[in-house]
């Protein structure tokens, strides 16, 4: 699958620059287009784990869970959830 490229031009200070520039030497990424999209995907997968975490701390402390032992558990359970505006499996 081709991904389009499509171009964005940033403005930094000059200091930003060189410590910019010096990363993608050290780190020997290729250009500094590289070491930028790394950066911009370390961002996102840090985002999803903090609404992840955010998630799983509101199921805990949304009460005590139910022990589903069965297809019948799970299909009551679709059912509560469609009831209450989620999705229905």
């Amino acid at each position: 699958m081709e991904r389009k490229i499509e171009n964005m031009s940033i403005s930094l200070p000059k200091e930003l620059k060189e410590r910019v520039k010096r990363r993608v030497q050290e780190d020997h990424y290729g250009t500094p287009s590289d070491y930028l999209r790394s950066l911009i995907r370390e961002d996102l997968r840090h985002r999803d784990q903090e609404r992840l975490e955010q998630a799983l701390m509101k199921g805990l402390d949304s009460g005590r869970g139910t022990v589903i032992k069965s297809e019948g558990d799970w299909k009551k359970f679709w059912q509560r959830r469609a009831g209450k505006g989620g999705k229905n499996k």
